[in-house]
Order: C-alpha cells, then structure tokens, then sequence
C-alpha cells in the first residue's frame, strides 16, 4: 500500500505540474480543483458500482450453486431407485425374450410386405428409368433409381441384420437389383455429359444444369446417411458412397484441362505465329469461360460449393501446366518472348484477370505464377543467348550490304539536311528499337539487359566497321579510279559516325529511366572513341585524295617556275575549295576539324616547300618578288579557308600568319638585321629547330657561313619556351639531310 501510495502522489505532483506551467495559470487553480473533485467522485462512483455488481453476481452464483447441489442429491437418490428396480426385474426380462424374436420377425414381415410391390414391380421400374434416361428427364430418372436402391438397400440392411453371414441370400437381393448398379452408371454418364459442356449449358438450358446438380446434392445427402448408419450397423450397400460431387470437380478440371490443351489449332511449320494465336485463344476462351462462370453458374450451383472459386483455381493450374509445356519446347526468341508476354503481363493485365468483369472475385495480387522464377530465368537466358546471335548476325548482314553498297555507280542518300548517308545507322537501331521494345513487355529488368547487350555488340559492330572502313580506303588508292563514287560514300561512313553517336545517346535517353541505371558497362566514351577514330581515319583519306591531286602543284612552289609565274596556289586554291564543295555534305562537327587539318596541311606543305631549298635567291629583287609572292599566295590561302570556315566561327588566320613571317625573313633587305629577325622568328614559333633556320637563310642566298653559324649558336643558347595554347607547324617538317650539310660547306 505504501508503494501504491507514493506512485499515486507522484502521478498527482506530474499532473500538477503540467497543468501549472505558465503564471496565468495560477487564477486557474480553484477551477482545475473543482474539476479534479468533480472526476474522483465520479471515478469513486463507478468503482462502487461495479464492486455493488461483483458482489450481487457472488450472491447469485452462491444461490444457484446451493440448488445445484440440492438436485444433485435428488439425481442420486432416483438413480438408487431405478438401479434398485431393474435388478428386481431382471427375471421379468429373461421371460420375454420369445416375446422380443417375435416382435424382431414381425419388423422383418411387415418390411417384406411394404417392399412386396417394389419388388414385384423392379423390372417395369427399371424400364420406366431406362427410357426417362433416353428422354433426358435427369430428375425424374433419378427419383426412380433412388426408389430402386431404397428397396435393395432395405432389404439387404434388414437381411445384413437377421444374418450378416448369409451370404447366399445377400447375393440373391443384389442378383435380382442387378439392373440399378447399370442405371445407376447410365445416369451418371449423362450427368458428365451435361457437366463437359456446362459452360454451353448454362447459357442455353440453365435448368437442365441446375438438375443436374440437384442430383448430385441428392447422392451426397444419401452418401452421408448411409456413412452415419454404418456406423451403428456396419452395412453399407453396394456402389456406395458414390461421392459425386468429388467426381463432378474432377470432371470439370479434366474438361478444363482438355479446352485448354485443345487451343493449339497450328504448328511452327504450318503458321510462324502459332505461338500467339494459341495464347490469344488461350485469352479470349479462358476470359470468356470465367465471365459465364460468375455471372450464370454461380446462380445454379450451392453456394458452398464456390463453383466459381473451383472453377478459377482449375484454369489457373491448367494454364500453369500448358506454359510449362510450352516452355519445356525448343522455342525460338521471338517464342520465347510471345510466352513470356503473356506470362508475365498479359496474364494479369485488363485483357484478362484483370478484367473489370471478374473483379472482385479475381484478386491478380493474390494468384501464383503461372511458371516458377527457375523457368522463367531459363527462358530468359535461352532467349538472351538466342539474342545475343541473332544480333551478331544481323549486324555483320547490314554492314555486308552496306559495303556493297560503296562500291555503286551512284551517290549514296542524303538525309532532310543534305549531308549524304547510307541506310546502316537507321537499319542498326531500328533493330535495336524493335528487340528493347519487346524486351520492355516483358521487364524492365530484361529491358536493360537487352539495352547491355545491344550496346556491347555496337562496340564490336563499330571495330569492325572501322577495319572495313580502312580496307576500303586501301582498296581505293591501288585504284583510285575505282570506287567510282569513293569521296561521297567516304563521306557518307563519316557522317555515319555522328548519326551512330547521336542514335546512342537518344537509346539511352528513351530506354534509361535515370542516370543512375547507366553502370560502366553502358558508358559511351569507349564507342564515342571509335567512332571519331573511324571518323577520323575518313577525314584523313579524304584530305589524303585533296593532296594527291596536289602534289603536282605543291611541287613547284618556291622553285624558278613559281618565281617566275606559275599559278600553282591557284590551282590549290580552286582544288581545295572544288573538295569542299563536295566536303560540304560532312556534318558540322567534322567538317570543321577537317577545315582546320586541311588548312594547317596547305601551310604546312607550303612551309616545307619553303624548307626544301627548291630556290636559293640571287638578289635582293628576287627576295623581294618572292616574299612578296609568299604574302600573296598567304592571303589567298587565308581568304580561301576563311571563306571554308565561315559557318564555324573560327579564326582562319594563324596558321598563315606564318607564311607570312616566314616572308618577312626572306624579304629582310638589311643583313645585319637578320639576326633580330631570325628571333623575332623562334619566339613566334618555339617549335622551329635550327636545320630550319639553316635552310631557310640557304633560300635567301645572302647569308655567309659565319653569319649562319653565329645566328644558330646565339639561338641555342636560349631556347624559347611555348605557350600553353601554341600549335606545332614546324615540327612535322623535315629539312633533307643534303641541304643541312650544304648549308655548313
């Protein structure tokens, strides 16, 4: 109590305190008191009441428990009695046992003579059953043949209990009913047959089902009476129980099986869709079937009989047993995905279970795979292997036809915007459309996998593709008349490089839900690096057929011919810009690197006319003419590449400039100045290296032996540093070996 106390007094000081927490509380206390009063006694009220109830319910139960055992004494006392009355009239028993057989023969004659008529009339009995049969009047049939076997079963129960050992007899009543086990058979088979086409039934004949299952609740009631009597006989008459109702499930489930297996009207051979058209008229039968099945036969069968329920869990199973066949089947991929499909989502889309028509009786949430996860993975992983083949095949296929494509007479396509292109990027990704679409029916899972794999393929197709792009070229400069359309089509193969790109990132974008999802294996720097190799290596061949053409006119610059007229850079100029016109058909991205290579290519071949001392001037007037010339020809140059790079935003300028420079070493008429010169020089262009400078002043002609040594030792001595952004131009050109040595003598 003590305890009990303290526990109460600290609730009490918690409640306090919670109810007092702010200072305006304080000119409530008089009214939180008068509350917590009002709710003790009202608590105090209701624990007098219900300790006054348990009490009066004590007094009660004490008052039936006192006249309990009163009747109790009563019930033992009249038990002495009749215990003391039947031990006197034991005697008077024993005396009335012939009494006891008589009354037992009696019993057994007056069954006789009630069954009299039944017996003599069995035969026009089982005539009259026979042809209500034929008639089909199920009901009526079935109300005889219960007449029959309630007389047989009568007789032979009275007979089983007058001598269960006479066998002989036994025999003799069953010999003479011998005809009900027949009708009986007769009669059932109707019913199954009724029951086969039940779905057909209830639609046209409703009452005829409902008879039949009248029937059937009639011989279930009889089974269990006869089953309750066995056990106080121990008889149980031929045939019995029949359990119809058992065999009324089974026959349903086997009739569900055989609608289910009986949809396959092709083969592979005959119909390449036969897959499809099986699992469509799997669909609509099974759909239809259960529609009939809830909303006509529930309304002629028992409720607990949950005909419908049965009816649903017997399709199920019948459809898991045919997928499982189906899948056991060597399926090809576009099979596999048709089984799958329907498995996985058609199953329990709208189309089927889940049709508004069957809810709420169908739950899709609650029915089980039609096939295991173990099954289901073998597919997939038969269908990805098949997959994975089929797209190697069909890749090598297109870039087949596309090679055969480069070698026609006539120029490739272009696209909307005039760049030319071939049909491989479209016929590539409108394949890999097509399988991540057929892929995203069946999961989301296998919709990446498959994305994986197509991307993985991509990289190899493109390996590939660059080694076919390569032999092309090879082939062309053996022949460079041969292909006849070699620039268009090469132009096309680089074009191709940005469509694959683009066609990348946008099967990603469409097939990716989230950044996220895109692990190492989807990255595309590796493909992006392939394809502006491919992309590279085409620029390049393309450059290199612009500079064969060149030679010739490359080779007579800064020699006498060019000195004394030639028009060399004009036929550049028009060569160049005749390329690019064709070059106009590269999309942007490459035609603007191209642009670049192409003008640092025209300086840097210029510059290394320049190197080869093709011309040594003789006086200050040909320095003149000449450098002035090399400004000319520059500007030109700059001009043309200016015009080529006017849609890419970039300064055409810098690479001339060196031209330029270049011109004003050669066309320094003051000698002791061409030292300050040659350094302005250097520091422009960090890359030039002392052979250059050395052929260089070889071309001006005015240079002596010591002046050339001292200039090239004074710029070892300090080598200038590059800038960060500097682009080499001097480094690829190499100064023969010949004029070096010449330059020393």
């Amino acid at each position: 109590m003590k305890e009990t106390d303290l526990e109460a007094v600290a609730t009490a000081v918690q409640r306090v305190a919670g109810m007092l927490q702010r200072p305006d509380q304080l000119d409530k206390v008089e009214q939180y008191r008068r509350r917590e009063a009002r709710k003790k006694a009202s608590v105090e009220a209701r624990l007098k009441a219900a300790i006054q109830s348990q009490l009066d319910g004590v007094r009660t139960g004490l008052s039936q428990l006192h006249n309990a055992l009163n009747d109790v004494k009563d019930i033992q006392q009249s038990l002495a009695d009749v215990s003391k009355d039947w031990r006197q009239s034991i005697n008077t028993i024993e005396s009335l046992r012939d009494v006891k057989d008589a009354v037992v023969q009696h019993s057994q004659l007056a069954a006789a003579v009630e069954n009299l008529k039944n017996i003599f009339s069995v035969p026009e009995i089982v005539r009259e059953t026979q042809d209500l049969i034929e008639q089909g009047a199920l009901l009526q049939a079935h109300r005889k043949l219960m007449d029959l076997e309630c007389s047989r079963d009568g007789l032979m129960c009275e007979q089983y209990r007058m001598d269960s050992g006479n066998k002989r007899d036994m025999t003799l009543i069953q010999g003479y009913f011998g005809s009900t086990q027949g009708l009986s058979d007769e009669l059932a088979k109707q019913l199954w047959m009724v029951l086969q086409r039940s779905l057909v039934t209830v639609r046209r004949d409703p009452t005829l089902l409902v008879s039949v299952v009248r029937i059937i609740e009639r011989e279930e009631k009889i089974d269990r009476r006869i089953l309750d009597r066995k056990k106080q006989t121990g008889f149980v008459p031929p045939g019995r129980p029949k359990n119809w109702k058992e065999k009324m499930f089974a026959i349903l489930d086997r009739t569900v099986t055989t609608r289910i297996e009986g949809t396959q009207a092709d083969t592979r051979e005959s119909d390449k869709m036969w897959l499809v058209r099986h699992l469509e008229i799997i669909r609509k039968y099974v759909l239809d079937d259960l529609i009939i099945a809830k909303n006509l036969m529930v309304q002629c069968f028992p409720p607990h009989y949950e005909i419908f329920k049965n009816l649903l869990s017997m399709y199920h199973q019948a459809l898991s047993t045919r997928m499982q066949d189906l899948a056991s089947e060597d399926l090809e991929a576009n099979e596999i995905v048709s089984l799958l499909t329907w498995v996985l989502n058609t199953y329990t889309s709208a189309e089927m279970m889940g049709n508004v028509e069957l809810a709420p009786e169908v739950d899709v949430s609650a029915l089980e795979p039609l096939l295991s996860s173990n099954v289901v993975s073998d597919l997939l992983d038969t269908y990805m292997s098949t997959l994975t083949s089929n797209i190697i095949a069909w890749l090598r296929k297109a870039l087949e036809t596309d090679k055969k494509d480069w070698s026609k007479e006539t120029e490739p396509e272009a696209d909307q915007d005039g760049y030319y292109q071939t049909t491989l990027p479209a016929i590539v990704f409108q394949m890999f459309e097509q399988n991540l679409q057929v892929a995203a029916q069946i999961s989301e899972d296998l919709k990446t996998k498959v994305l994986v794999l197509c991307l993985q393929q991509m990289n190899s197709f493109l390996s590939r593709y660059k080694e076919e792009a390569q032999l092309y070229k090879e082939e062309h400069l053996r022949n460079r008349q041969h292909p006849h359309c070699y620039v268009q089509y090469m132009i096309a193969i680089i074009n191709n490089c940005q469509t694959f790109k683009e066609s990348i990132v946008s099967l990603k974008r469409k097939y990716l839900k989230t950044e996220a999802e895109e692990g190492p294996c989807l990255s595309q720097p590796s493909m992006d690096g392939i394809l502006d190799a491919i992309a590279k290596e085409g620029c390049s061949s393309l450059l290199e057929e612009v500079f064969l053409d060149l030679e010739q006119h490359l080779n007579e610059l800064m020699t006498k011919k060019w000195l004394l007229g030639s028009n060399a850079v004009d036929i550049i100029c028009v060569t160049v810009e005749d390329y690019f016109n064709d070059f106009a058909k590269i999309k942007k991205p490459y035609k603007k690197r191209m642009t670049a290579e192409a003008h640092r290519r025209v300086v840097v071949e210029y510059l290394r006319a320049v190197m080869q001392k093709r011309i040594s001037f003789r006086s200050a007037e040909e320095r003149k003419e000449g450098a002035e010339k090399m400004v000319r020809e520059a500007e030109q140059l700059r001009f043309l590449f200016r015009k080529l790079a006017s849609g890419f935003g970039e300064d055409a300028d810098g690479h001339c400039d060196t031209i330029v420079a270049v011109a004003e070493v050669i066309k320094l008429t003051d000698p002791s100045l061409l030292y300050l010169e040659v350094s302005t020089l250097v520091s422009k262009y960090p890359d030039i290296r002392d052979d250059h400078i050395g052929a260089l002043l070889a071309v001006r002609g005015d240079a002596s032996r010591d002046m050339k040594q001292t200039i090239m030792e004074t710029l070892e001595q300090g080598p200038m540093q590059a800038s960060p952004n500097y682009v080499p131009i001097f480094k690829e050109i190499v100064v023969p070996s010949l004029n070096v040595a010449k330059l020393l003598k």
